[in-house]
């Protein structure tokens, strides 16, 4: 009788299954004492994502989530899915079962071409890796360049999904702070001057230009310049991640990163999860050929390959359906979203608060008085069902306490009024405790409907003031 096959008794008499039993001694000291020995060093420096980490509690139908940046993928009309799906089952059905080639298919990378095309970039179709989605581009690069203490260059904040990926390859991760218009240039030039004095070359920089993830800013174009320049005068990767390029509210799009460096140091990071669905899973990856060799040996490691079904689902979708007509959909679905979402920030939250307007995207960071830590307020604020991703988790340093990051596309605009209401009414809570002890007098909550509101002007990027140190209200409506 093998282990598994015995069922030890319970306390009522009867057994307990070895499901049960291995469950209950995963949460014991004692078991993970018996295998601590076996796991590798890097496990030790590995960190759990945040959004992840929120997924099971956000999933609860009374929980408003503002959190993991969910597309509305409601809004996909179901009838062309089924039109899409049974194409591919009529014409592909064998194909769409089987395994495929470890780089993707070529009609796959033919529509990744020309999503590139709508944002102002040639890609050749055998310069692209298809990806089970953006997350294992990040996954993938960092896995082929990064030996453990190696330097990557990162925006501070930084998408959060990238943290643990460079934490699990021992990534010695520097940020770069980031105001109204992106990533400091200037501070990266003097960071890789003080590593080049010590003998450190970054391997990568990493960074979201186009309304970065968490912050919803854009990098301006001369400083997209400049990072291109210093990638070519110092021969720097640069790996560019634009997955709501084509989620524009206003303004007009800039180059990018890609298209200003033709394809010689910036390696481009892609995704169908934001314009059309994260349940394909399908992202890409575009990079010189040498990076993109070692990138495809470290897929076939991976995975073999990425879904041939969803690969062949994207390819009947841009057969029969005006990508571009969907994507226009969203835009003003978000558009109406993020309003909202400013308007009722403006309402509910205190005077000391700050917060990003994004021109694009799916993000806004707010920034709360320093004396209120975002972690603690997030337990507080599942207590009254609302989610919010802590602004820690854009970091690797530990800043970011008074931080959070807001989603707005994956709530309609009853259920963000309430959330935004729900943790106002915690961070009033604390700025009147903190008023208390103090001694101080406890601010007021912002009313929208204050006459002293005044319309916040229009223009291309982000509408904010200076990160992360903030003065000045950065909201569609705002106190004078």
């Amino acid at each position: 009788m093998t282990i598994d096959d015995h069922h030890a008794p319970n306390a009522a008499g009867g057994s307990e299954s070895p499901t049960g039993r291995r469950r209950e001694q995963r949460s014991t000291s004692r078991d993970l004492e018996r295998y601590a020995g076996l796991f590798a060093s890097r496990t030790r420096t590995m960190r759990s994502s945040a959004m992840r980490d929120l997924m099971a509690v956000i999933g609860r139908p009374e929980v408003i989530s503002l959190a993991g940046g969910l597309p509305d993928t409601s809004s996909f009309p179901p009838e062309t899915l089924a039109a899409v799906t049974s194409r591919m089952a009529a014409e592909d059905s064998a194909r769409a079962l089987q395994y495929g080639p470890t780089e993707g298919l070529p009609e796959t990378k033919r529509c990744i071409a020309e999503v590139m095309a709508a944002e102002g970039m040639r890609a050749d179709p055998e310069d692209v890796i298809v990806t089970a989605g953006g997350q294992q581009v990040i996954d993938l690069v960092t896995k082929t360049l990064i030996d453990p203490g190696d330097v990557v260059i990162a925006e501070a904040p930084t998408y959060p999904g990238a943290v643990p990926v460079f934490s699990s390859y021992q990534a010695d991760v520097v940020q770069i702070e980031m105001d109204a218009d992106g990533m400091r240039v200037d501070l990266l030039e003097e960071t890789l001057d003080r590593l080049a004095r010590d003998g450190r070359t970054p391997k990568f920089i990493y960074t979201v230009p186009t309304f970065q993830n968490p912050a919803g800013v854009t990098m301006s174009p001369p400083r997209r310049r400049r990072l291109v320049e210093l990638a070519h005068e110092r021969e720097l990767l640069v790996l560019e991640d634009n997955p709501y390029g084509l989620l524009r509210y206003e303004g007009t799009p800039d180059a990018t990163l890609r298209a200003l460096d033709g394809g010689v140091f910036v390696m481009y990071l892609g995704t169908f999860s934001k314009i059309l669905s994260p349940g394909l899973r399908l992202g890409w990856v575009v990079a010189p050929p040498p990076v993109l060799d070692k990138i495809n040996l470290g897929k076939q490691a991976a995975d073999l390959c990425t879904s041939t079904m969803s690969q062949l689902l994207v390819h009947s979708y841009f057969e029969q359906a005006d990508w571009r007509d969907y994507v226009d959909s969203l835009t003003e679905i978000y558009r109406t979203r993020r309003d909202t979402m400013l308007d009722a920030l403006a309402e509910w939250f205190p005077r000391e608060a700050e917060w990003t307007r994004p021109a694009g995207g799916l993000f806004i960071w707010v920034t709360l008085p320093d004396f209120i830590d975002t972690t603690d307020l997030l337990a507080r604020a599942l207590r009254e069902n609302v989610a919010f991703v802590p602004g820690s988790a854009a970091y690797l340093d530990g800043r970011g306490h008074s931080s959070m990051r807001l989603n707005f596309s994956g709530s309609d605009e009853d259920a963000i009024r309430e959330g935004i209401r729900r943790i106002g009414k915690v961070v009033e809570e604390q700025v009147a405790l903190y008023g208390t002890l103090t001694g101080g007098r406890s601010p007021a909550v912002a009313r929208a409907s204050q006459a002293a509101a005044s319309e916040q002007p229009e223009g291309p990027g982000a509408q904010v003031v200076p990160m992360p140190q903030r003065s000045a209200r950065g909201g569609r409506a705002h106190r004078s």
